[in-house]
């Protein structure tokens, strides 16, 4: 059973039909990504799976639970960190814990051990200020970890980064999707990035946007170093362009 699947999503705004028969799952552990133009519907696709829009007509499930227009139940990553500048990085990260109850003393002792798995150790009770752009992002997305029963919603996490900090932010991330095993939809326009980081790319196209094409990346994880100077990298890029 997928974790994450729509069933004929179509959703129109002031009568312009914006997405149309969307259809797309996501499985246990698997990376996969939506890549699309500007325009295409992306985000309202996004808001959709996310609970924070209803659907014209269609439905989004977690696993075998209907959760259309039902905000809260996928962790939901933004393009920027939202990281709160006066509260220190643990109590950042250990916030989704303690606004479901936890007494904070209690959520600091639950995320801290994962504050080294994450490349975060020794940082835990610096403030946000005090990261660089791609610990932002690590610590954003631990947090959005906490967050998650499993499942996650990430738009675009890594379009504000640098191209070196976004390098070595792809490396680390490929490593902890392995161990931490998080079934995640990733919204991106970066080709190079869908086919680096997915399992599957789903390619969304058209007005209304459509899903024209969904993609495997039948390359073993953790990918080498030189995956994307390889002629299989080259041959996956050249088919995306010609779909877009």
């Amino acid at each position: 059973m997928s974790l994450i699947r729509t069933e004929s999503i179509n959703k129109s705004y002031s009568g312009r039909k914006i997405i149309e028969d969307i259809n797309i799952h996501v499985e246990k552990g698997e990376i996969v990504s939506l890549l699309g133009v500007s325009g295409a519907g992306k985000t309202t696709l996004f808001h959709i799976i996310a609970g924070l829009t209803e659907p014209d007509s269609g439905r989004v499930f977690l696993e075998d639970e209907d959760i259309t227009s039902r905000p809260g139940k996928i962790a939901y990553m933004l393009q920027k960190d939202l990281l709160m500048d006066h509260k220190k990085v643990i109590d950042n990260v250990a916030l989704p814990l303690v606004l479901r109850g936890m007494k904070k003393e209690d959520a600091r002792n639950h995320v801290n051990p994962l504050f080294e798995q994450f490349g975060l150790e020794g940082y835990q009770y610096k403030y946000p200020a005090q990261l660089s752009g791609g610990m932002k992002q690590r610590a954003a997305l631990l947090r959005t970890y906490m967050a998650s029963s499993g499942t996650a919603l990430l738009d675009e996490p890594f379009s504000a980064l640098d191209t070196i900090t976004k390098e070595g932010i792809h490396r680390w991330y490929l490593g902890i999707m392995e161990e931490i095993q998080l079934a995640t939809l990733l919204v991106t326009h970066d080709i190079d990035e869908a086919i680096l980081l997915s399992d599957r790319v789903y390619i969304l196209k058209g007005n209304p946007g459509r899903i024209v094409a969904e993609i495997e990346i039948e390359e073993e994880k953790p990918r080498s170093s030189d995956f994307q100077l390889s002629e299989k990298f080259l041959k996956y890029k050249r088919h995306i362009l010609s779909m877009l």
